[in-house]
Formats: structure tokens, sequence, C-alpha cells
């Protein structure tokens, strides 16, 4: 097997993990965010917390290294057509999720907080919540725009 397919491989798989923990994390932060229970939110949200250090983190890291390997391998210009497409909506997930990082502390923290003091979740987590779920629209909208210029590449 060739380097070019060995590094598309760890790029599909880097993105999948993006795609796919992302999906994840919205899904069962808003499953237990419905339920109003502060233990079930605080520990949601730390396994949360959890996965987007372990393999979020790991894949933002893997991406641009193994779409410019890529690039260069495959005589592509970095910043040009669908790759310069590509990063420029990598950026606007990256400008999303940053935020929504720290959001995830907060909501798990708060939520701790509501356990420990046996109060319900506060005004303010409800705020953060409501900022975090608008944030992931425009993160993973842009996220699978970016897979599909991967598989398309449109000449533009």
């Amino acid at each position: 097997m060739d380097l070019y397919v060995l590094v598309k491989v760890a790029h599909v798989i880097g993105a999948t993990v993006l795609l796919g923990t992302g999906a994840g994390i919205a899904f069962f932060m808003l499953m237990a965010h419905r339920t109003r229970d502060p233990a079930l939110v605080a520990h949601t949200a730390g396994v949360v917390v959890l996965a987007d250090t372990v393999f979020t983190a790991s894949a933002v890291i893997l991406q641009p290294i193994t779409g410019a390997s890529l690039a260069h391998l495959a005589g592509y210009r970095l910043l040009a057509g669908w790759i310069g497409l590509s990063l420029a909506l990598y950026v606007i997930t990256g400008l999303c999720w940053l935020p929504v990082v720290w959001i995830q502390l907060r909501l798990r923290d708060l939520a701790i907080q509501a356990v420990v003091t046996g109060t319900p979740l506060p005004e303010r987590y409800f705020r953060l919540f409501r900022l975090w779920f608008v944030l992931g629209f425009p993160a993973f909208a842009a996220v699978l725009g970016i897979v599909w210029l991967m598989v398309a590449k449109p000449s533009f």
C-alpha cells in the first residue's frame, strides 16, 4: 500500500470521527438536557467533555496534517478551489467548536453545582445551552460541506 492511500485512510477516519463524534455529542447532550435532571446532565456533559478531548481534538489535529499531506502528494494547491473552501469551512467549524468546548465545561459545572446544592438547573445553564445549540448548526453544516467537498472535489 502506498503512502497516499495510507494518508487518505487516516484522513477519511479523521473526517468520520469529526462528523460522528459531533453528531453523537449533540444527540446525547440534547437528550440529557431534555430531562432537566442535574445529575444526568452532569454525567452526560462530563462524558461529552471527555469524548471531545479524546476524539474530536485528536481529529481536529489530524485533519489539517493529513489534508495538507494529501494535497501535496496529489499535486493540489492548498489554498485553491475546493481545498481552499474546505479550509475556510474548517476555520468556521473551529470558531464554533472552541466556544462550544468551553460551554460544555460550564454546563457540566453548573449541573454538578445543582446536584451538590439539591437545586434545579439554573437559568444560566439554559442560556448557555441555547448558545451551545445554536453554535452547533453552523459547525455541523460546515463539516457536512467539507465532507461533500472531499468526495465531490468540484472544479471551480
